[in-house]
């Protein structure tokens, strides 16, 4: 049985948003390709997504020296555990799927904060003599990301690339060794509002046709 984990990251509902549009159009397909499989949903609007500051540096330090986990005050405890949930649950999962807003050339911060939960080395990744080495080979993601210009397939050919949330996020997931990595792209909606509800609705069919290979 595969596990997949549907992380948002919108302030809005499904329907003000038109990633999580397509996000919804993804799970449900996904869903109906695979009923007997596991679906979790983070949505991180809707959690208190731990930030790395210096009690949860210090409570890190702690056990490293060897303070046992039992030994530390209750407040570190609570923000080791946190953390931990947060990992393992990504940790556990076969797909992810991340839905999003394009803000500002990037994407919401809150996004950025919970990548950053991720990065634990022995868990995600580990140092070797030829350099980091990712340790989720066999794990799938998939990014759906709107944006109300054209910064991918539609862009000039001249232009610089402006979208480096989608960069990163790719990046990222291949420092954790996920190499299948898809994207889908809800572009131009708002620059062309004359058309977009035909952009909005391809890529719903991408989506939902990726959902049957995912």
């Amino acid at each position: 049985m595969k596990t997949l984990l549907y992380v948002t990251c919108h302030p809005l509902t499904v329907d003000e948003s038109k990633s999580l549009t397509v996000g919804k159009a993804f799970l449900d397909a996904w869903k109906k390709e695979n009923p007997t499989d596991q679906v979790e949903e983070l949505d991180l609007y809707q959690v208190d997504v731990p930030e790395l500051n210096k009690a949860i540096f210090d409570s890190w330090m702690k056990m490293k020296q060897g303070t046992p986990f039992e030994e530390l005050a209750e407040n570190e405890r609570t923000d080791v555990e946190r953390h931990n949930t947060m990992l393992n649950q990504f940790l556990a999962a076969d797909r992810i799927v991340f839905v999003n807003p394009m803000w500002n050339h990037f994407f919401p911060a809150r996004l950025k904060q919970y990548i950053d939960v991720l990065c634990v080395t022995g868990k995600t990744f580990r140092y070797t003599a030829n350099g980091p080495q990712g340790l989720l080979e066999n794990k799938k993601a998939l990014h759906i990301q709107a944006a109300g210009g054209f910064y991918h397939e539609q862009a000039q050919a001249n232009e610089p690339i402006v979208d480096y949330g989608d960069a990163y996020l790719a990046h990222m997931m291949q420092f954790f060794g996920i190499t299948d990595y898809e994207a889908i792209f809800v572009e131009g909606a708002d620059s062309l509002p004359d058309k977009a509800t035909d952009i909005i609705s391809e890529a719903w069919e991408k989506a939902v046709a990726l959902a049957k290979k995912f």
